[in-house]
């Protein structure tokens, strides 16, 4: 069936028109302008930190704006090009180019109309992403590790800077738990949607009658803490332990008392922080992260509120939202979105941009549903 490219190219358009509209370019052009007038402040680099601020905040404004005059290019290059073809009489091979052109123009089309959807109050900011592992002995503590490599596959693929913060390792093999950092913008908004229930269905490799078993593994992700957010936390509402850092097989990898226990008495938080490389650090890092994590709390009692308020009391998340199967046969699949893939090693290897697009527009749908429900 002949592609009607003039009614692509039109859908093309009308989806970058609403791209824009959130971009607003105007506005970023101004921030551009504002970054590069501080970028070359003669005395930028006496503070490091901050040069280092500015200058990635004008890399990422400068991109941004790219991405969306790039394709606008690359769309208004395709009309001449079917154009060309077209007054040819149908030149095959250049209508072939034209097609395969258009398929990849509507893939990164759909990712820049990704980011737009981005829009909730914290999805902006980088993440910390938490993975423990649940039900399933020895075989969901290998899973928790199987997705803490995915996501740190997933964010070196993209060139996203991370930082493990804490590793509990598991007797046998494997994690308890595991924090670490997505330290670029808009991770939370992405990642976000990667949090609930994660389940394993395979033949055990440890276990040596060769049986298949299920074992599960949580994933929190949380918006990392900004220095102008307002959360205090009273000394005496904390309780801090001091212990030795521990590798795997719990051997102690540190001689000294430098790994911190935070424990946040009016809501039995606890968060633990053993790699950096003084206690004095691992207490800054576990306030911050612990903080982030009330911030996020605060948020959602807010969020349940309205729900409350608007006579939707159902939680969004099931209690499992991603089956990985690999025997009887290969599949990962998402239980909300339909999403599925068969090549598990790919996705197990941090291919996981589908899944996370996916994620990301049927949440906007469920809150476009909720406000037309409450409306």
């Amino acid at each position: 069936m002949a592609v009607d490219f003039s009614e692509e190219i039109k859908n093309l358009r009308a989806t970058m028109a609403s791209v824009r509209e959130v971009t607003n370019l105007d506005a970023l052009a101004g921030q551009i302008a504002e970054l590069e007038k501080q970028a070359s402040a003669p005395d930028l680099w006496d503070d490091p930190d901050a040069a280092q601020k500015v200058t990635s905040a004008l890399s990422r404004a400068n991109a941004e704006r790219d991405r969306v005059v790039e394709m606008d290019q690359r769309i208004e290059d395709l009309e001449v090009l079917v154009e060309m073809a077209t007054e040819d009489g149908g030149d095959a091979e250049t209508l072939a180019e034209c097609e395969r052109e258009l398929a990849s123009i509507h893939k990164a089309v759909g990712e820049l109309e990704v980011r737009t959807l981005l829009s909730g109050e914290y999805d902006e900011r980088e993440a910390v992403v938490t993975i423990r592992s649940g039900a399933g002995g020895v075989d969901a503590a290998d899973f928790a590790e199987m997705l803490m490599r995915m996501y740190l596959r997933w964010a070196e693929r993209h060139g996203y800077p991370t930082k493990v913060m804490d590793t509990s390792y598991a007797e046998e093999a494997g994690l308890k738990s595991a924090t670490f950092e997505v330290n670029v913008p808009y991770a939370f908004g992405n990642l976000s949607v990667e949090a609930g229930t994660h389940r394993l269905v395979r033949i055990s490799p440890f276990d040596n009658q060769g049986r298949r078993q299920t074992s599960f593994a949580a994933v929190e992700v949380i918006p990392l803490i900004e220095t102008t957010d307002t959360v205090e936390i009273p000394e005496n509402e904390l309780k801090i332990d001091v212990f030795r850092s521990s590798g795997p097989g719990g051997q102690s990898v540190n001689t000294t008392d430098s790994a911190v226990r935070m424990t946040h008495l009016p809501t039995g938080i606890v968060v633990s922080m053993q790699n950096e490389k003084s206690q004095i650090q691992n207490r800054a890092a576990a306030l911050r992260v612990l903080q982030s994590r009330l911030l996020l709390q605060k948020k959602q009692e807010e969020d349940a509120k309205k729900k409350e308020l608007a006579g939707d009391v159902k939680a969004s998340w099931g209690d499992q939202m991603r089956s990985y199967v690999l025997h009887p046969y290969q599949m990962v699949k998402d239980l909300r979105t339909e999403h599925e893939v068969g090549n598990t090693s790919a996705v197990l290897d941090g291919d996981i941009d589908g899944f996370i697009e996916a994620g990301i527009r049927w949440r906007r749908n469920k809150a476009n549903d909720t406000d037309q429900d409450a409306g």
